[in-house]
């Protein structure tokens, strides 16, 4: 899903490149397996990007069991999609908001 040199841009995590990305991804997997995520409804926008790809923004909603209830929070994300032929993979993504 992701290219090679992908920029993952956090509020409070800082930079990561495609490597930092997925082993970050895995240690989040694996402390909270039932974890969500949801796009918030009404939220989404895309935009192309000429020659490129597309720019997406919008809201998702992070859920997961904590003592038995869901602990749940809604932060914003923009993404870069770089088409490639009839592929498309996200280069650049931005969290924020947490």
């Amino acid at each position: 899903m992701f290219t090679d040199d992908l920029e993952f841009y956090h509020d409070t995590g800082g930079l990561t490149d495609h490597k930092q990305t997925r082993e970050n991804f895995k240690k989040v997997f694996a402390g909270n397996p039932d974890i969500r995520r949801d796009l918030v409804r009404g939220t989404l926008e895309v935009y192309p990007v000429k020659d490129q790809g597309a720019i997406e923004i919008g809201e998702h909603r992070f859920c997961h069991k904590e003592n038995g209830k869901d602990e749940c929070g809604t932060f914003k994300f923009a993404m870069i999609w770089r088409k490639n032929g009839d592929s498309w993979k996200i280069s650049r993504v931005i969290s924020y908001g947490h």
